[in-house]
């Protein structure tokens, strides 16, 4: 299994908190956050990481080099920023073709099982399949908008004051289907925006896997603190 970690943000809200580093080197447990998500994808069967970088990127290759553990390592390096839509559409080009590949936001740790997000991918005949996390902070995280069967209608639900299902940054997709709409943007491109209304105004299938594994984002201060006790001790393998 290949994956590619979305790891190029400026991380603009940790400044203050993490002055020197790119986000994703941001230490959680005395290790780079990144270390921690790749750890954890790597214990699941992936095998091969491109990571798409931009904001002192020499600092993130430095770090991880062309191997992390068994898992081979390549780089996609973006000379100005791309956004997380537009990042993904020039890594694809680092992917093995033909072949279905994971994508995780490169500030959010998902607790999710690569093989139920794909037992629901190949059930569903999936083109790309979001894993759902259980959530009462509806400031925060917009709820999905799933059918019945949990296919996807929209990223943005209706605003209720209780739990909703919010995508959880973690992604399996099919091989060629950002190829479907991968030459209508140019530059600067947001996935959830952008690419993946795109794809479902194309009845793109789309559907979500729900599951109440842990979950941080650290794009802010407040969770960035808490990350070390969501993460716990099964991150650091």
């Amino acid at each position: 299994m290949q994956a590619v970690i979305l790891a190029g943000g400026k991380g603009t809200r940790l400044r203050d908190t993490v002055p020197d580093l790119p986000k994703p080197l941001a230490p959680v447990g005395g290790r780079p956050f990144l270390e921690h998500q790749m750890a954890y994808w790597s214990l699941q069967g992936v095998n091969r990481f491109v990571l798409s970088v931009g904001y002192k990127a020499a600092m993130i290759i430095d770090r991880i080099g062309a191997r992390f553990g068994d898992a081979e390592v390549l780089y996609a390096v973006e000379d100005e920023p791309l956004g997380t839509g537009g990042a993904l559409i020039f890594a694809k080009q680092k992917l093995t073709p033909n072949e279905p590949f994971l994508v995780v936001n490169g500030d959010t740790f998902f607790d999710l099982p690569l093989a139920d997000l794909e037992t629901a991918h190949t059930e569903k005949d999936s083109d790309w399949t979001f894993g759902l996390f259980p959530t009462r902070d509806t400031k925060r995280f917009l709820g999905v908008n799933l059918t019945a069967t949990d296919r996807l209608v929209s990223l943005v639900a209706p605003v209720v004051e209780d739990l909703v299902w919010a995508n959880g940054g973690v992604y399996m997709i099919a091989p060629g289907v950002l190829d479907r709409v991968a030459t209508h943007f140019k530059g600067q491109v947001s996935l959830e925006a952008e690419i993946i209304p795109a794809l479902l105004k194309l009845q793109t299938v789309m559907y979500g896997v729900r599951h109440t594994g842990r979950f941080i984002d650290i794009g802010i201060p407040e969770d960035y603190r808490r990350a070390a006790d969501v993460l716990g001790s099964n991150a650091l393998s």
